[in-house]
């Protein structure tokens, strides 16, 4: 039987210091020489998720931005991205100006993320400008306007606040037939929240879903720790939470494992994987 093991980043895959530890990477480096499949779905971008996994052997695509795109490591190449429809991305500019004048808009074209951005002030936009920019290389383009880049291929929304100020953003966009939204807290800042918006079809779910249709898998395996890592359990065979998840994943998981902090991941896969 053909598995692919998939595993989200934050929280589960990287440690306290959102770093993949020389173990975790050396213990499934050892175990994809002996036939593992293994990749990982995040809400990052590849932009930044390429550089902290660079040594880690992923034969399979990784699922990034909560599932708007697959990206191949190997080849540096985006596939089956997911774009915002010219009446998703009307709904969105309408909202942000209603509600918040910021977050940051992602776009992709010829191979290329790019990224947008009116303004800061969100409680955490320069801190993540000024971390991605240093850690990662990432680069951000401010507009006088954010509907300057409404012509662009747009995939992806994403701002960090309070619950209380993305609510009613939350609640609007939600009803919006042409976007799918995420709604969680941040493990890192449990005062902010994620609201992330893509297009209806772009969600961890059928990301994995493609690649077990796309490389024959029979089998997926997965590891979580967040409200976003729901919709790949729907369609995981076996689901597994890391002990420091949030309640509703522990409860749709068929177990409990280690924490993110002690290689969970890494440690049940030595004890599983055949």
């Amino acid at each position: 039987m053909k598995t692919l093991y998939i595993s989200d980043l934050d929280g589960t895959l990287l440690n306290e210091k959102a770093e993949i530890t020389e173990f975790t990477k050396n213990t499934i480096n050892s175990l994809v020489k002996k036939g593992l499949f293994f990749t990982v779905a995040t809400a990052r971008t590849p932009a930044t998720a390429v550089k902290m996994l660079e040594g880690l052997d992923l034969s399979v695509p990784g699922i990034f931005m909560n599932g708007v795109t697959a990206f191949d490591l190997k080849e540096r190449k985006y596939i089956n991205t997911c774009y915002i429809s010219q009446k998703g991305k009307e709904a969105l500019f309408s909202v942000i100006e209603k509600y918040l004048h910021s977050g940051f808009v992602y776009a992709v074209k010829d191979n290329i993320l790019s990224t947008y951005y009116e303004n800061t002030r969100s409680p955490d936009a320069e801190a993540f400008i000024r971390e991605r920019e240093e850690k990662y290389g990432k680069k951000f383009t401010r507009l006088s306007s954010i509907r300057d880049c409404e012509k662009e291929g747009l995939v992806y929304y994403s701002i960090a606040d309070t619950k209380e100020k993305l609510t009613g953003a939350y609640n609007e966009l939600s009803l919006c037939d042409e976007l799918h939204c995420e709604f969680y807290r941040d493990i890192y800042n449990t005062d902010l929240w994620y609201l992330e918006i893509s297009a209806p079809g772009a969600s961890k779910k059928n990301a994995v879903l493609l690649l077990k249709e796309k490389y024959a898998f029979d089998k997926i395996i997965s590891f979580g720790d967040n409200l976003n890592d729901l919709p790949m359990f729907q369609v995981s065979d076996e689901k597994y939470a890391v002990m420091n998840a949030k309640d509703d994943i522990k409860e749709a998981a068929d177990c409990v494992i280690g924490r993110n902090t002690e290689n969970g991941v890494a440690e049940f896969l030595i004890k599983t994987f055949k």
